[in-house]
């Protein structure tokens, strides 16, 4: 098998961490090799987070080149369009339709840009879901990210129970639950 490339990004503070370690629960689960790699951007809430898992046969190193990541799961679409060049050509985005100002935005230094995820469907395989409104509809905003994950999980080698035995040996016990709702959720879509 060949090396499989996933990205993780997002903003600090959205679980992209937290999804980082189910990746890489689930390859460590099926038997590969894997490697993982996390880019902070500002270390605090609302900074670019990038997270890079690789899994295969053999991995020697955990960096995605751009242009070769098989799944690019987002978290907020600004994040989504920064870094959708990392696609390869038949990749997948999945993207949350969620907008988080950046500070440049926040301050009146900069304009969010409109038109987001159709731009980005005019040149990707782009598979959209508002994971926040399903979260909220779920009782647990916080696990918006299980959601967007559970639609990514369609797009990799792993089977359905395998996912949900990983969610359960890494999220928090009194969080198991709520989360297997939210990957259920997300895999029906």
């Amino acid at each position: 098998m060949e090396t499989k490339n996933i990205m993780i990004v997002g903003v600090g503070g959205q679980g992209t961490l937290l999804t980082s370690r189910i990746l890489g629960g689930i390859t460590i689960k099926a038997g590969f090799d894997v490697k993982l790699s996390e880019v902070h951007g500002m270390a605090q809430r609302g900074g670019s987070v990038v997270t890079f898992v690789r899994y295969g046969e053999k991995v020697n190193e955990p960096i995605v080149e751009e242009g070769q990541a098989d799944v690019l799961i987002a978290f907020e679409k600004l994040e989504a369009l920064r870094y959708a060049h990392f696609l390869k050509k038949d990749g997948v985005l999945v993207v949350n339709d969620q907008r988080i100002d950046p500070m440049p935005v926040v301050i009146g230094a900069a304009k969010y840009p409109e038109g987001i995820i159709e731009g980005l469907e005019k040149k990707y395989k782009v598979l959209k879901v508002n994971a926040m409104e399903e979260a909220l509809k779920l009782g647990n905003a916080r696990t918006f990210n299980i959601i967007v994950l559970g639609m990514a999980a369609k797009h990799m080698d792993f089977k359905k129970e395998d996912w949900l035995e990983v969610i359960e040996s890494t999220v928090p016990p009194k969080t198991i639950e709520i989360n297997k709702q939210a990957f259920e959720v997300g895999y029906a879509m």
